[in-house]
Parts: C-alpha cells; structure tokens; sequence
C-alpha cells in the first residue's frame, strides 16, 4: 500500500519531503494524485480506440494510446501542481480559470472516442445506412451522365414509331375513302369503280408505297437507335460495376454518424452528453479539490519555502551589486599609469 501511496503521491505533483512534515494531508494528496492516474489512464484507452479504428493495427493504437495517456497524465499533473493555496479567494480562482478550461478541452477530446465504443452498435446500423445512401448517390450520379443520352434516344425512337403510326393512319384512311366510293356508301354515293374511286385508290396505294418505305427506313433506326440503348445500359452497368463499395467504419464516418444519432434521438442526446460532463467531471475534479480545500499545513510550508527561496534570490542579487559597484569604484581611483 505504501508504494500505491507514494505513487499517488508523485501523480499529484506534490513535494514528497515537505509533504512528510505535513502528514495530515497525505490523504488529500494522494485522493488528488490518484484522480489524475485514472484520468490518464482513460485518456490512453481514448486514443488507442481511436488509432486503432484509424489504422487498425494493434501496435500503433498501443503506442499511440501510451504516447497520448502520458501526455495528458503530464498535463494534469502540471495544472494540479501549479495551483497554489493563497489567502485569497478570488486570485486563486483567477488563477484556476485558464487550468479549467483547459481541463475541459482535455476531457471532450478524450471522451469522444469512448463513446464511438459505447453506442458501438447503434452507429454500426447507421454506418449501414450511410453506405447504402452514399452508394445510391454514387450510382444517381453515374446514371445522370447516361440519363441525358438515353432520353434522346428514346424520344428519337418514339418520333419514328410516330411517324410510321402517322403515314399508317393516313394509309387506311384513303384506304377507307376508296372502299367508301366503291360501295357507294361514300364520296359520289354513286356504287361503281369508275374513275373517282381509281384516283381515290391510287391515292390509297401511294400512302401504302409510302409507308412501306417509311416504315423500312425508320424500322433500321430504331434498330440502330436499341442497339445504342443496348450500349449505354452496358456500360452504365459495367460503371456502376466498378464503384468503389469498400466499408465505411472510419473515425470521420463514425463521428458522423454518432452526430446523426444524436440529431435523432433524445436519449441517445443525453447519454452522449452525460458522458462528456462525466469525463469534464473527472479531469475538473483535482483542480475544483484544490481550489474549494483549506489550506493546509503543506500550503504554509510551500509558501515558506518559496519566500526563503525569494529573500535568498534577493539578497544574492544585492550581493552580486555590491560587488560590481565596489568594483566599480576602485577602478576609478586607481591612478593612471
């Protein structure tokens, strides 16, 4: 136990010796000191998730995850160390505002990838969709490259199936007024085959003339006008074919889709958000313990300390003054050689 103890203690930042002449706030101390450990030591799970959803390699998240934990473990250390106990209140507070802050960032920073790792299952069925809406974006817009050739060709086609309908329409409507004037039920009302009903009936045959070479040259036309459709389908098939469809899971896409989760969902919200204040808790508590505990024996050392060590300095530098100015003076009444 004494060497946990000790090694809380040394997380804390505290003067160990001075610490011993002040054995009442050992526990303090040591409260402090362990809060700070634990705090690095979530900050090193953080980012080795982090790097390991990057680059999924087992020794670069270990590596990354030890660099990162013992950086914001030094941080910590260094803002909890470097407040000091003084008889004011509001200066103390001042001072602490800016280790706060940075508190705060520390803790949304490493928060973030623990609670990829909590919702872990929710954004891996919104990672689903995502993909799926990425892939049918991809293939919108392969098919509007095609969709503008296609349209021409179709409306093509349809004007050449229109315009054999057409000349088939007019065919059997001169057809009709022909069988009209033979019968007589039509035209002159007169039933004979004489002269009007063979001009009615070359008029007739001519449409039919006309329409077997409508119909030959816009049938080729279309053929050839499927054929191109026939391509275009081909390759948009074979584009939408070679589409990038690797899985979408990296740290962005995640962080995506935890936000679109958050959007979504109320308590999803707020479980996000009690695990950053939950994290800002952790990381702000070594500084709020120093900043809200009485001062303490260890406080009235420290100060002691630091104004023997200010007299000290003082009085060196009068010292080293002194010097220089006696110095000075016998230089100046030395007689000249």
């Amino acid at each position: 136990m004494k060497r946990f103890r000790d090694f809380f203690l040394f997380c804390s930042g505290v003067h160990v010796p001075m610490l011993k002449r002040a054995p009442s706030e050992v526990n303090k101390y040591g409260g402090i000191g362990a809060t700070i450990f634990f705090t690095g030591l979530l900050a090193a799970f953080s980012g080795g998730y982090a790097m390991w959803t990057v680059f999924n390699q087992w020794w670069a998240a270990l590596l990354f995850g030890l660099v990162w934990g013992l950086m914001i473990f030094n941080l910590d250390r260094y803002i909890v160390s470097g407040m000091k106990k003084r008889n004011s209140f509001k200066n103390e507070f001042g001072m602490a505002i800016p280790r706060l802050v940075l508190a705060v960032l520390i803790a949304v920073v490493i928060s973030k990838p623990l609670e990829l790792q909590v919702f872990n299952k929710e954004i891996q069925q919104e990672l689903i969709t995502m993909e799926q809406q990425v892939f049918k974006t991809q293939e919108d817009k392969v098919k509007e490259r095609f969709q503008k050739r296609t349209d021409e060709l179709n409306a093509e086609i349809t004007g050449l199936n229109n315009a054999i309908q057409a000349q088939a329409a007019k065919r059997d409507t001169l057809q009709l007024i022909a069988q009209q004037e033979a019968d007589g039920t039509g035209g002159s009302r007169i039933r004979n085959l004489g002269p009007i009903y063979k001009a009615k009936k070359a008029d007739a045959d001519s449409a039919a003339a006309l329409l077997q070479t409508i119909s030959g040259q816009n049938g080729a036309l279309i053929n050839q006008k499927r054929r191109e459709l026939a391509s275009l389908d081909s390759s948009y098939k074979a584009t939408v074919a070679q589409l990038d469809r690797s899985h979408i899971d990296g740290l962005a896409s995640r962080l995506e889709a935890l936000g679109r989760l958050t959007d979504r969902s109320v308590p999803v919200r707020w479980a996000n958000w009690f695990i950053i204040l939950l994290f800002i808790t952790i990381e702000t508590a070594p500084v709020f313990v120093k900043l809200i505990s009485p001062r303490g024996p260890y406080d009235d050392l420290l100060e002691v300390h630091e104004h023997a060590y200010i007299i000290y300095r003082k009085e060196q530098i009068e010292k080293r003054e002194r010097a220089y100015a006696k110095k000075m003076m016998i230089g100046q009444t030395a007689p000249a050689s």
